[in-house]
């Protein structure tokens, strides 16, 4: 494709007031003004003429295979030329799927001998396929005409993934930090459920462990030690509802949970216990018996990937029960969810209370930081003020309804998005040592 620059619409333009200003003075040589408009309608053809052609490029592009959502990473767009490549040439990219370009899809090359690239900076902003589709590619031509553009297919693949990242960057260290400091030893023999054996107290020992028998029997303080109990059962209950997947700082609240998630249940699976996922919205959708093994974890990252943005009402009644009749033992139930309304709010809190009767709860709830910015912005016109009230309304009955799960016996971890992963995961390690699993 080949069309005027902004130098020819103007040159163009400015033809017009000279042919009247020559017609006027000069009626005789009023064909000045066509002859103009001919020389630069001539120049305009010897600009597509020359310098680098259309069918002389050629593209590629250079980028990953898999991101994580949220992820921003870069895509290099290259051109080559048969011959020296233009002193300019300009880059855009034809996405489909959930990716964003936070600087425009646009990028100036840099160009060096035949050949120029340039980079785009791209957003994952859902899970699922994308493609990169086509590179479009324009240069000006020798005398600044005209353009020259092509749009290059390029149909390459993207799958954008749930995000691990905190996986490799925290489980490790949440996995070595007590054996940094020495005390592997002691976390697993004196802090778990499971009788091993009696030993002479020692200070620094939990004094709710001294056998007071035993103690005055033996004339010295006897202790209870421990063994740390392994095979626990860990659920991870993902409310994949219309709540969840609204954005909260620009990733859906779904994907927020599947990485805290993914990190806690790495850090279980290496802790010795057993992790499934179970997903519901308005019926359940996605489902795992508590499994473990080398191979779990990527198990868990493939169901977890699965898990679809609906736009449907959750229904805790349905979910939470078919969850309870799957479980055939005691289980660590690890609840991530939005509360819409007061009343799936207290639905919810009625599907509670039979867990609670066999297993240990605990909820997950993100932070909504935006609601928490309109209370505290002080008020200028009168829709922040009406803003503020509301929002403020809407943090009480949350407040409420988090205050009402606690009195229940529920462990309510309430984090922002990015700290919700090892919020979550010192709440598990924390119920483990006191032995609640």
């Amino acid at each position: 494709m080949i069309y005027p620059t902004r130098l020819f619409i103007l040159a163009a333009a400015a033809i017009g007031p000279i042919a009247l200003v020559v017609a006027l003075l000069a009626p005789a040589f009023w064909t000045a003004g066509l002859a103009l408009i001919a020389l630069l309608i001539a120049l305009g053809l010897v600009d597509a003429l020359t310098g680098a052609g259309l069918r002389g490029a050629e593209v590629s592009c250079e980028g990953p295979r898999a991101v994580s959502v949220g992820e921003t990473f870069g895509v290099t767009a290259q051109a080559r030329f048969k011959r020296s490549a233009p002193g300019e040439v300009e880059f855009a990219l034809e996405t489909s799927g959930a990716l964003d370009a936070p600087l425009g899809y646009r990028a100036l090359g840099e160009t060096a001998g035949a050949r120029a690239e340039a980079a785009v900076a791209l957003s994952a902003k859902r899970r699922g396929a994308a493609r990169l589709e086509a590179v479009w590619i324009r240069w000006r031509g020798p005398l600044g005409l005209v353009w020259k553009q092509r749009r290059l297919p390029l149909a390459q693949s993207l799958l954008v993934t749930p995000d691990i990242r905190a996986v490799r960057d925290e489980g490790v260290k949440f996995l070595n930090r007590d054996a940094l400091h020495g005390l592997t030893a002691q976390m697993q023999i004196g802090e778990g459920a499971e009788l091993e054996a009696l030993a002479d107290y020692r200070q620094g020992m939990d004094r709710r462990a001294i056998d007071w028998n035993q103690s005055a029997r033996h004339t010295r303080l006897i202790a209870k030690e421990y063994r740390t109990e392994r095979n626990n059962h860990i659920v991870m209950a993902l409310d994949c509802g219309r709540a969840m997947s609204e954005p909260i700082d620009g990733v859906p609240r779904v994907d927020r949970a599947v990485s805290a998630a993914l990190l806690t249940a790495f850090v279980a699976l290496k802790d010795g216990d057993r992790v499934g996922v179970f997903a519901f919205d308005s019926r359940p959708r996605a489902s795992t018996a508590p499994i473990a093994g080398q191979r779990a974890f990527t198990l868990l990252q493939r169901v977890a990937a699965d898990i679809d943005y609906s736009d449907h009402e959750t229904n805790y009644v349905l979910g939470i029960s078919t969850l309870a009749g799957s479980l055939k033992r005691r289980s660590l139930i690890i609840v991530f969810t939005e509360f819409a309304d007061s009343i799936n709010a207290e639905l919810m809190l009625g599907t509670i209370g039979p867990l609670l009767q066999r297993h240990v709860v605990l909820f997950v709830v993100l932070r909504d930081e935006e609601l928490e910015a309109f209370t505290a912005a002080e008020p200028v016109a009168p829709e922040d003020v009406s803003r503020a009230v509301t929002a403020a309304g809407l943090l009480r009955e949350r407040l409420l309804v988090l205050t009402r799960l606690r009195h229940m016996g529920v462990q309510v971890v309430e984090a922002s998005a990015k700290e919700a992963g090892p919020a979550l995961v010192n709440a598990y390690l924390d119920l483990k040592r006191r032995g609640k699993l």
